[in-house]
């Protein structure tokens, strides 16, 4: 359904909204954007130090000695140890924390407040994680990044979300998946590099991850708050003001009125978390903040990126070869961004899940059945069968990058109204990161008991997550923030749980 459509009430404007592109709204996507960067040089480098020899000498000399003894056990199991992804998984379990503190400031503060503060923890983890000397250091450096992320994951989506107009607002918003796969596919090439750098190569990957927090904090002081934001805080002259700058045009009283008239509805909530619970909020509660950010990770993609130079390793690269594989494949995240990007607003969201979960569910299998066939026990895999697994592997990842890897992200951003936003995204980020750092803790263990079956599991997620889309989410493309209720009230399942809304003077109440 097409926002505008619909009469009676405020929702009846959207086709009044206008905007033109101005270097202003540009300058505050991009800063807003960077964000993402952080996550994903973290997503990149984390499994890049743990392949690295003077890494493992330092802090994991028991590992280091399993990766060099072939003949006793399974190339399945090599880095299979429990402290070692701990390193990685303690972050995300530090970002699940902190993004319930980030949605109060969200709230409060606002958008800005919250980028700043995650630059700063960012930064701070980046310094410590350079100069550790032991593996309380590094943890509690991972745990100072994992702050960082935590509060620009919770704010970042919702930012780029609200600056964007609505015709754009898929394009503009996975400007966080863009540069999350940019910060991949740069910490892969600084890997590359450094792992000839003997014997604190690792240090350079890990503390240059201040560049981007430093970034992000330079730009997240400069930048304009949304206007979203504002009118939450009461700043209305301020709103306005932005809004016109943003769009371009000083013919911005539609989208004005309706944002007021969102912000009344949301003062009226005195406790979000409590709200997003209720009935007519079923629908974003399952599908936006609890189901998409879960199955995201359980597609299996994030799993290759933490462990892909392990992964090739493990099947027989060498160590340098195996770094520039990882580079390669995030070559493909990235340009799966940019075509996702350039056409998510046309095709829809729904198409994009649909096509892109059929080719990774073929790819899973296609993995196993060549694990299955030449690999294990101390065999090493054929040429072909390791550049056949390359392939594969890359279209799997071309297919993540234009679906669930930007939509993860996009998707739940756009379905939260104002009042219950900031809790919603929390609660999203939470279940993200809980899910992303149970599948980086038992990734590894479970590549070792399972095998190749570990791709037949992943492979049968894809399916149920598919199935999850194609029954429950609406078609959100070019639909006003501000109106995404509509469609589940017309959605022929989520009407028989939301109900509808009628207008009574001037808002919307349930019945």
């Amino acid at each position: 359904m097409a926002g505008g459509v619909v009469e009676g009430g405020h929702t009846k404007r959207a086709h009044l909204y206008e905007h033109r592109f101005t270097h202003y709204f540009a300058f505050t996507c991009v800063v807003g954007a960077l964000g993402g960067s952080l996550f994903g040089y973290d997503l990149g480098v984390s499994g890049g130090v743990t392949s690295m020899d003077d890494f493992l000498i330092k802090f994991f000399p028991d590992v280091y000695k399993r990766k060099h003894m072939h003949q006793k056990e399974t190339d399945y199991c090599k880095y299979d140890n429990q402290v070692l992804t701990l390193f990685t998984s303690s972050l995300y379990f530090s970002a699940l924390v902190m993004t319930f503190f980030a949605s109060y400031l969200t709230r409060k503060k606002g958008r800005k407040a919250s980028i700043i503060v995650g630059a700063l923890s960012f930064l701070a983890g980046a310094i410590l994680n350079a100069a550790a000397q032991n593996i309380a250091m590094l943890i509690i450096g991972r745990v100072l990044l994992g702050g960082g992320i935590g509060f620009g994951n919770q704010a970042v989506p919702l930012y780029l979300s609200e600056m964007a107009p609505a015709r754009n607002r898929g394009a503009v918003n996975q400007l966080f998946q863009f540069t999350t796969c940019f910060g991949i596919l740069v910490a892969n090439l600084i890997n590359y590099f450094t792992d000839k750098i003997h014997p604190h190569g690792w240090r350079i990957s890990l503390g240059l991850a201040a560049i981007p927090a430093l970034l992000m904090l330079v730009g997240g002081i400069f930048c304009a708050e949304t206007p979203n934001s504002l009118v939450e805080q009461g700043r209305f002259d301020e709103a306005r003001k932005v809004l016109e700058k943003v769009r371009g045009t000083k013919n911005v009283d539609a989208e004005y009125q309706d944002l007021v008239e969102a912000s009344e509805e949301a003062q009226a909530v005195t406790s979000p978390f409590r709200t997003l619970l209720k009935r007519k909020y079923r629908p974003q509660l399952v599908i936006g903040a609890l189901g998409i950010p879960a199955f995201q990770q359980l597609t299996g993609n994030n799993s290759i990126l933490f462990y892909a130079p392990v992964i090739f390793q493990s099947i027989g690269f060498g160590s340098n070869a195996s770094l520039f594989s990882s580079f390669i494949t995030n070559g493909a995240l990235l340009v799966a961004t940019v075509i996702s990007m350039f056409l998510v607003d046309k095709f829809g969201r729904r198409k994009f899940f649909l096509e892109a979960g059929f080719e990774m569910i073929c790819c899973m299998i296609a993995t196993a059945v060549a694990l299955a066939l030449d690999f294990g026990d101390g065999k090493e895999l054929s040429k072909s069968v390791s550049y056949f697994l390359v392939i594969v592997i890359f279209l799997f990842v071309l297919a993540y990058g234009r679906s669930w890897g930007p939509l993860g992200w996009l998707v739940p951003s756009e379905l939260f109204p104002l009042e219950i936003r900031s809790a919603a995204q929390s609660i999203v980020v939470c279940v993200n990161m809980i899910f992303t750092a149970l599948v980086a803790q038992l990734f590894l263990m479970s590549l070792c008991h399972l095998k190749y079956g570990i791709f037949l599991l992943f492979a049968g997620l894809i399916i149920s997550m598919s199935m999850f889309i194609f029954f429950l989410l609406p078609e959100t493309k070019q639909v006003p923030i501000e109106e995404i209720y509509l469609l589940f009230e017309n959605h022929w399942f989520w009407k028989k749980i939301v109900g509808q809304r009628n207008q009574h003077h001037g808002k919307t109440v349930a019945v």
